[in-house]
Formats: structure tokens, C-alpha cells, sequence
């Protein structure tokens, strides 16, 4: 069995073969750009793995991301910007950094001690300016989903929260009762209907986190089961000969039903 290192330096080497001038002209053709989406898509395929605790298709998955991250840290490499290697120190230097009461002498008694001398080594060691807002903290670039409930964990810890679910509740009413406003006058804003739907979906990300619900992690078991019941009323219409159009809708609600309660049992 090969160790670590041996592995890292295999792979690294396949990647620069992929991306020599004799190599795979798909593989040459990628930026950093073109990657992006694939990285963000694998992501949630090693999520999804994760949830399923299924280990081999862990192991896959984080493959699939250890691949992706060497080869756009070659492609800066083949520009001359940085190394692979330069990447890879830079976040063990940083890791060791952070952690002066692993790797030195601060004592810590739990781990929120441990994020607050975090918060001041990136100011005091790495020279981060401070932010002008805590909410500043919270990457534009996540995606809204992600971004919303990081957002309200990071106002909930400066205090800022509900007291009780029913405060959620109540402003859950308030928002959808806003969206149907709009949709009963006569002429549709729809960016102001736009903005009601998004105040919608920014209350129910927050009851997710006042429940302790990762709401990306229930939007995507709901993804998957609609998934799942779509595809057995697909089937179940092609075995009764019926075509899949709103004509049929009642026949698919039936089938829907039935894959439901399969679900359930």
C-alpha cells in the first residue's frame, strides 16, 4: 500500500500528464472557471455520501475533490501564480497558527475560547483588518441557501434571535401573508414578489436553525425523495400506458401517493 505522500505525488503527477501538451484535450482546455461548478457539484456528492454513511462512496467522492483541488492549484502552477506545494503549505502553516494551544503554549479551556484567539491571530498575526460588520465574516461567495443560515448563526451568537419557536412561526405567517398580497393585486410586481418569496424562504432557514436543522441537508433529502416519486410515476404510467401530461395529472397524483406510502413503510 502506498503512503500518503506516495499517493498525493501519484496523483499529481496524472494531473500534469492530463494537462501536458500530449495530454487530454478536454483536460487542457479547463481554467479554474470552467472547474467551478464541478467543485461545488462534488462537494454535495461527498455530502450526500456522508448522510448516506456509506464509506466507500465517501472515499469516491473526497477522490473526486482531492482531484479537483490539485488540478486547479496545477493550473496556477503552469501560470507561474503559485504551487501546488505553496498551497498546501500555506494551509498547514496557517493550521499550525491557529492552533497555538495545540502546536503551542496557549491553554484553552473549550472550543469557544479556541474560536475566539482564532478571531485574534487573523487580526493580530495575519494582519486581517477587522470587519466592519460580524455578518462580514459570512462569504457572498456560498451559495444563498448556505449563506443565509451561516448569516443567522452568526447574528444568533452576538444575541440577535427568537426567543421561542413561536416567534418563528408567527413571522413565517407574516411573510407568506405578505406573498399573498401580492399575488391577489390586480398587477404583479414581480420584483416584489420576488423580494416576499425571498423574506419567505430567509424565515424558514431560520426556523432549519432554531431547530438545529442544516437546512441544505433537508432540502436535499426533499430533492431526493421527490426524485424518487417522480420516477416511480414515471414507470407506473408507462406500465398502465398513460402519457405523462397535465391531461393525466390525476392518474400521476394517485401514483404519487402510492411511492409516499411506500416511502413511509
Amino acid at each position: 500500500m502506498k503512503t500518503e505522500s506516495q499517493a498525493f505525488k501519484g496523483l499529481y503527477d496524472i494531473v500534469a500528464r492530463l494537462r501536458s501538451p500530449d495530454g487530454c484535450p478536454w483536460d487542457r482546455e479547463q481554467t479554474p472557471s470552467t472547474l467551478r461548478g464541478d467543485l461545488i457539484e462534488e462537494t454535495y456528492e461527498c455530502v450526500e455520501a456522508i448522510d448516506e454513511d456509506n464509506p466507500e462512496h465517501v472515499k469516491e467522492e473526497l477522490g473526486d475533490i482531492f482531484l479537483l483541488a490539485t488540478m486547479i492549484a496545477y493550473m496556477h502552477e503552469q501560470e507561474g501564480l503559485f504551487s501546488v506545494s505553496d498551497a498546501l503549505e500555506t494551509v498547514s502553516e496557517k493550521l499550525i497558527r491557529r492552533h497555538p494551544h495545540v502546536f503551542g503554549d496557549v491553554n484553552v479551556k473549550d472550543s469557544r475560547e479556541v474560536l475566539e484567539n482564532w478571531a485574534k491571530i487573523k487580526v493580530e498575526q495575519e494582519g486581517r483588518a477587522p470587519k466592519d460588520s460580524a455578518l462580514d465574516e459570512v462569504s457572498k461567495a456560498l451559495p444563498p441557501l448556505e449563506r443565509a443560515y451561516k448569516l443567522q448563526k452568526k447574528a444568533a451568537k452576538l444575541g440577535f434571535d427568537w426567543d421561542a419557536l413561536s416567534g418563528i412561526f408567527a413571522k413565517m405567517q407574516e411573510e407568506l401573508g405578505e406573498v399573498c398580497d401580492e399575488l391577489g393585486k390586480e398587477r404583479i410586481d414581480c420584483s416584489a414578489l420576488e423580494s416576499e418569496l425571498g423574506d419567505a424562504l430567509f424565515t424558514v432557514v431560520n426556523l432549519c436553525r432554531f431547530m438545529k436543522v442544516d437546512p441544505s441537508t433537508a432540502l436535499h433529502r426533499a430533492n431526493g425523495k421527490f426524485a424518487s416519486r417522480f420516477a416511480y410515476i414515471e414507470k407506473k404510467m408507462k406500465e398502465t400506458s398513460q402519457e405523462m401530461k397535465k391531461e393525466n395529472i390525476w392518474a400521476m397524483e394517485g401514483f404519487w401517493q402510492e411511492a409516499k406510502e411506500q416511502g413511509k413503510r
